[in-house]
């Protein structure tokens, strides 16, 4: 019988924590009540969760628990959310915790996470989609209860940054059920005019309950579907909603959503003013420069006597053509020479010359040349060339060696 393989203590514990490190481990959302809750001065807080029938360590890290908008304690029922994890050198395994909520706020969040998660895979938070917030819009709408604080936040901030800016207020209900159906409905009534630029959908801070309209799936499509801009500004800067994740930009509050949809006019105007500074000085350096390069090319022989370079180009012309003349003589007396050895040449063997020096070229009739007596019989009629003219003969006799 094989004996199994001996493994430490720690060996073990790391195939147990290895096996708790998988990915179903990494994100659970975990309901219990709170005991033992210590909150340690390294600022890290322990406590244990449990229900009726078990109970597990748990332990909140100061990094991840600045955040929390309560303190916990003894007794409460919350959702806490987290991964599972060993803590090696007690071979405990535990949770370690992420977030703690209330109960009822749990069950709400567990719903804000499922929709974040549904909308992310369908590319509705991604950046590539989202549209650029123009630098100076000429309207500007803000979609908001037009009685709360948050409209006139929006307004007083644009005024200021502003003073000029156009500005339309599309009222919405920001609370309850018909909260989502209202801000579709102003979503879609600015997206169909063509005189807006941007539009900042803003809400006060409140709890997650008063929140909730923009949490809604529909209210979140509706602000992908939007031609024109979107500027998130909802809650405080700790609250976090579905509507900021799909707007093209999220502001922490609605004032600073405000802030980021309208230009500081002052700043524009010196701005403005400093590129005008900027201008005239390059302009004027420019001029400078050219001046100088002007003053130097007039101050140039060239041009306080013209006259000079043309006689000189007219001085260089006629060398040329004096050149051209003497080498195209040249060349025509070489040419009339060769031309006239040439033509002595032929002229010396030019059949003309030899009859010019009394010889004669007999012919018969049909202007064959007779170079033997034999060709013609007694009695033909032959034609002779002469240097001048041409004689008809009978040939009386033919004989045929040279003797006269």
């Amino acid at each position: 019988m094989n004996q199994p393989q001996v493994i430490t203590v720690s060996e073990l514990t790391k195939m147990i924590k290895a096996v708790l490190e998988q990915p179903q481990f990494n994100s659970l959302s975990v309901q219990g009540e709170i005991s033992n809750f210590k909150h340690h001065t390294s600022g890290h807080m322990y406590f244990t969760l449990k229900d009726e029938g078990s109970k597990i360590k748990a332990v909140m890290f100061r990094s991840r628990n600045a955040r929390l908008t309560f303190m916990p304690r003894d007794g409460d029922t919350v959702i806490i959310i987290g991964s599972l994890g060993v803590y090696e050198p007690n071979g405990e395994y535990q949770i370690y915790v992420d977030e703690i909520l209330p109960l009822g706020v749990g069950a709400l969040h567990l719903q804000f996470e499922a929709l974040k998660q549904k909308l992310a895979a369908e590319g509705l938070f991604a950046l590539e989609r989202k549209q650029k917030i123009p630098f100076l819009p000429r309207k500007i709408a803000i979609i908001t209860s037009p009685t709360g604080a948050a409209v006139r936040d929006c307004i007083s901030v644009i005024r200021r940054r502003y003073p000029a800016m156009d500005i339309l207020v599309i009222p919405a209900v920001v609370q309850g059920d018909a909260g989502p159906p209202s801000i579709i409905a102003a979503l879609e009534q600015a997206g169909k005019r063509s005189d807006i630029d941007v539009i900042i959908l803003a809400r006060g801070g409140g709890s997650i309950e008063e929140l909730w309209s923009f949490n809604d799936e529909n209210v979140a499509r509706a602000i992908a579907a939007c031609p024109i801009p979107v500027i998130s500004g909802v809650g405080h800067e700790t609250d976090f909603t579905i509507a900021d994740f799909v707007a093209d930009l999220r502001a922490p509050t609605p004032s600073a959503a405000a802030e980021m949809a309208a230009p500081d006019y002052f700043d524009l105007v010196q701005s403005v003013n400093q590129y005008t500074k900027q201008l005239i000085v390059a302009v004027e350096k420019m001029l400078q420069e050219k001046r100088q390069a002007v003053a130097y090319l007039t101050e140039r022989r060239i041009f306080r006597r013209p006259e000079e370079k043309i006689h000189r180009e007219q001085q260089r012309i006629d060398e040329m053509l004096s050149t051209m003349t003497r080498v195209m003589s040249h060349r025509m007396s070489i040419t009339r020479r060769v031309f006239e050895n040439l033509t002595g040449k032929l002229d010396s063997l030019s059949p003309l010359a030899v009859l010019a020096r009394g010889y004669a070229v007999c012919q018969t009739m049909d202007h064959t040349v007779v170079t033997d007596a034999a060709q013609v019989s007694c009695g033909d009629r032959v034609s002779v060339r002469l240097k001048s003219g041409r004689l008809i003969c009978q040939v009386e006799e033919g004989r045929a060696d040279d003797s006269e």
